[in-house]
């Protein structure tokens, strides 16, 4: 234990020696941050590369968000074996979000969701970096990631979503494959083709579409917190070339929550949709849109909902570091409370 304090005291100490992180846009400073700062704790989680980071959001019995839980009141367990919280952060991190967009809506709601994109600018501050994607048979890369609100404001202005999806090239047969860039994303090579889509079958690609948005994010900052924002039907064809467990994996080993906003019939099917699967399988959240003038309201919920979370970031000890995947629960001393937070990790040990 002595050894183990001694190893985090240095690397706590490297970190004060890394360019801190600032909110204000454009700018950086060479002052070390003051301990226990914002910028201490992203500065240390950088340097600090065996850390695993949980974000954990806390809710009443009604629904709220908790927002004064103090670390000591956290217990956190990796494996069944209780681990020490080495560093706890209540303040929001920077985000780096990929807002993916379904383009295959029915008409009506098509026209419900279009107009109301452009709010989702205002739910990013300067410090956040925002990448727009859509989807349907396949993933549509956007513009890369951007800071500038007044860019990301005009890109989803301009977002146009269609009602049905384009014909399948080549008599029939869909390429469903997640592209990035124009080529397949890595590891969709391993992946078997697509079988034919056949006429009145669901046309859409959840689960390609997800994978995609993952490896666009999963080399961001690990001192950034890394999200999906899916506005989605929920309808999901059979022709995926990349399986929900795939695609989850893919999510829980680059440390991605994703927040699904579920429009048109997604509520009456809310119960067995992949936007819950989703959202629950990385501890993010769903939220429903019975109307257009919801959608907005929804938009901020999800923004404070991915703000109002405590980072809870700790050295793995006592556990069997060969397994490839590790459990993870974290529980709450205060009574009453529920806990949303990734049920596990993959190390990549294997």
């Amino acid at each position: 234990m002595n050894c183990t304090r001694k190893i985090l005291a240095v690397l706590s100490a490297l970190a004060l020696l890394a360019p801190a992180r600032v909110v204000s846009a454009g700018q950086q400073s060479s002052r070390p941050s003051p301990p226990g700062s914002q910028e201490d704790v992203q500065a240390r989680i950088r340097v600090t590369t065996n850390l695993v980071v949980v974000p954990v959001t806390v809710k009443d019995p009604a629904g709220r968000l908790v927002p004064d839980i103090a670390k000591d009141e956290f217990r956190l367990f990796e494996d069944n074996v209780e681990q020490h919280v080495d560093i706890f952060s209540s303040e929001p991190f920077p985000l780096s979000v990929v807002i993916l967009i379904d383009n295959d809506l029915e008409t009506r709601v098509a026209e419900q969701v279009e107009p109301t994109l452009p709010a989702l600018a205002a739910g990013f501050s300067a410090s956040d970096e925002v990448y727009v994607a859509r989807f349907d048979q396949t993933f549509k890369e956007g513009k890369g990631f951007t800071k500038d609100a007044d860019q990301l404001f005009t890109q989803l202005k301009r977002v146009k979503v269609q009602s049905s999806p384009p014909p399948a090239p080549g008599g029939g047969t869909l390429d469903s494959s997640p592209k990035i860039n124009g080529i397949p994303a890595p590891g969709a090579s391993q992946i078997p083709p697509s079988g034919k889509i056949l006429k009145g079958q669901p046309t859409k690609n959840v689960d390609d579409a997800v994978f995609a948005a993952a490896e666009l994010l999963k080399d961001r900052g690990r001192d950034r917190r890394k999200i999906i924002i899916l506005i989605s039907d929920g309808v999901n064809s059979r022709h995926n070339r990349v399986s929900f467990d795939d695609s989850v994996r893919a999510l829980l080993t680059s440390g991605i929550s994703v927040y699904s906003v579920g429009v048109g019939n997604a509520y009456f099917n809310r119960k067995l949709t992949v936007l819950s699967k989703y959202a629950h399988a990385t501890a993010g959240d769903v939220f429903y849109a019975a109307k257009r003038d919801e959608m907005e309201q929804l938009y901020a919920a999800v923004f404070e909902e991915a703000r109002t979370q405590y980072t809870l970031a700790y050295a793995p000890r006592g556990t069997d570091r060969a397994l490839e995947y590790h459990s993870i629960e974290v529980r709450v001393k205060r009574p009453g409370l529920s806990i949303q937070a990734r049920d596990g990790y993959y190390s990549g040990a294997q």
